[in-house]
Order: structure tokens, then C-alpha cells, then sequence
């Protein structure tokens, strides 16, 4: 009975493990395809993104007050929302993940530039606008896996060993 219950156990993993492969890749770019979609669209009404000041102020630093926050909110707004349908689409990855990468790289900058507004104990306790960019290193972990998939890469599920 015992080896009964451990075979079927080990099926029914298989076919899930088997089930996560198959769309595990597709659900993760969609799902990180509506994210940005999302945060990018928030950025279009003024006062809306939590993320907004912190966004126009990294950007000002990083290329110098060159462009007025007017000027780069919507922009950026574009950039995410270009990022998020490239991602939906599933068309032309390769340059969508490189601006999924260079925009996760400028949202990650404020731990450098800002730590006393991202951290309440540096380095360890971020502020809740600490921890939505530390969550970025998930986004940019889910791009690499999308990523893998550029050149008709697959996922697939071992089968499982005879203990």
C-alpha cells in the first residue's frame, strides 16, 4: 500500500511539475507584462504613483535636472507601459527585457542615492518605499527567466527519482 500511495504521489507531482514548466514562463511574462502596464499607466496621472517623487527626483540626479519632471514623469509612464505591452505581446524580447533591465537598473539607484529616505535603519529596515524597490530584484529575476525563453527556450521537469 505504502509504495501504491508513493507512486501515485509521484505521478500526481510529475503532472503538476510538468503543468508549472509548460506555463510557468508564458504566466510570468503576462503577469510581469501587467505590472508594468499597470505601474506605467498610474504614472500618467499626476499624484497617483506612490513612486512618483522618488521616480522624478532619481531621474533628475541621474541625468543632471537636463529635463524637467514634467517632461520625465511621462516619459518614463511610457517607457513602463512600452516594457509591459512588449511583455503581453511576447514580440521583440530581446530589446523589451533591455529596457526592462535599464529601468529596473535607474529604480534601484535611490538605495544609493537616497538611503536615509529607503532605509529606516540603513542597511537593514527599509521604508515601505524601500521595500517596493527591493522588489525589483524579483522583477528583474523574473525578466532573466523570460529571457530564457528568447531563443525557443523551455523549461523541463526532471522525472522523479526512485528513492
Amino acid at each position: 500500500m505504502k509504495i501504491r500511495l508513493s507512486s501515485r504521489f509521484q505521478a500526481l507531482d510529475l503532472a503538476i511539475v510538468r503543468w508549472m514548466a509548460r506555463f510557468g514562463p508564458v504566466l510570468l511574462r503576462v503577469t510581469l507584462g501587467i505590472v508594468f502596464v499597470w505601474f506605467g499607466i498610474l504614472k500618467f496621472f499626476p499624484n497617483v504613483s506612490p513612486a512618483q517623487e522618488l521616480a522624478t527626483r532619481t531621474i533628475a540626479v541621474l541625468i543632471g535636472g537636463l529635463v524637467s519632471h514634467w517632461v520625465v514623469l511621462p516619459l518614463l509612464a511610457v517607457w513602463e507601459c512600452v516594457i509591459g505591452l512588449g511583455l503581453l505581446i511576447g514580440r521583440g524580447l530581446r530589446g523589451i527585457l533591455l529596457l526592462l533591465y535599464v529601468q529596473m537598473l535607474g529604480t534601484l539607484t535611490p538605495l544609493v542615492l537616497f538611503p536615509s529616505e529607503v532605509f529606516a535603519i540603513i542597511p537593514y529596515v527599509p521604508t515601505l518605499e524601500g521595500q517596493y524597490i527591493i522588489k525589483n530584484v524579483v522583477m528583474i529575476s523574473a525578466g532573466i527567466v523570460v529571457g530564457a525563453t528568447v531563443r525557443g527556450g523551455r523549461m523541463v521537469p526532471n522525472p522523479p527519482h526512485n528513492q
